[in-house]
């Protein structure tokens, strides 16, 4: 069945890639400052000296991963394509690309309402569901004890990737591209397809990166409308 899936969204994503050539592209950064971002990030709340995890160096978007929290986009966005080109530049560890954002800190008082995509290092492309919820194909050996599935709290909210090593080593670049169309979110990581999720209970919302713990360098953030 998992053969036969991966045939037709192959299918689906040649037809993606023709579709694109005609599509604009814009980059969301622009190698010099954080305009068109704004920061979330709780620990700024309550210390006067904590410094922002999100910066730029060397016309690289940075997050330091600490403290924790999120650079999100101040536009909404629905029916597009996004790829970030990342590394982990000394060790490997976590972050995180988020769509369809909107409430901030709905959970943990840290994460917004949005469906992730995972960017940690061996999981990139793993779905976690943060007060939203998605839907894949063979969702009970990847998501685990239906019972627990949820999307909040202690609840099962991770849906595994379909396929494993696919990134490059630590200091390599990856690429990881997301396209968000209608109630689907289709994933892949250095041209590999890695997940597909459909009944996404949101549709359009904020674009958000991590800053979860460790170092992670982007040097493209672009979008394409779909």
């Amino acid at each position: 069945m998992r053969i036969s899936y991966l045939i037709a969204i192959f299918l689906i994503s040649f037809v993606s890639i023709r579709v694109e050539t005609f599509a604009q592209t814009k980059s969301l950064f622009n190698g010099k400052n954080l305009n068109g971002w704004h920061i979330d990030v709780p620990e700024l709340d309550k210390n006067e000296g904590a410094k922002s995890p999100f910066i730029i160096r060397n016309g690289l978007l940075v997050s330091l991963g600490t403290p924790g929290g999120h650079l999100i986009t101040d536009s909404v966005f629905s029916n597009y394509k996004i790829e970030v080109q990342y590394r982990f530049a000394s060790k490997p560890g976590n972050c995180g690309l988020l769509v369809h954002a909107s409430s901030p800190r709905a959970l943990y008082g840290m994460f917004p309402k949005s469906i992730e995509v995972q960017i940690e290092h061996t999981n990139a492309g793993d779905f976690w569901c943060i007060e939203e919820d998605i839907t894949v194909p063979e969702m009970e050996s990847r998501r685990g004890d239906k019972s627990r599935w949820g999307i909040n709290g202690d609840k099962l909210r991770k849906i595994e990737r379909l396929v494993q090593n696919v990134e490059k080593p630590v200091g390599d670049w990856n690429k990881m591209v997301v396209e968000c169309k209608n109630d689907e979110v289709i994933v892949w990581v250095n041209n590999i397809l890695v997940n597909h999720g459909y009944k996404c209970t949101a549709t359009s919302g904020q674009i958000a990166l991590q800053a979860e713990g460790s170092e992670v360098e982007f040097r493209k953030v672009s979008l394409t409308k779909l």
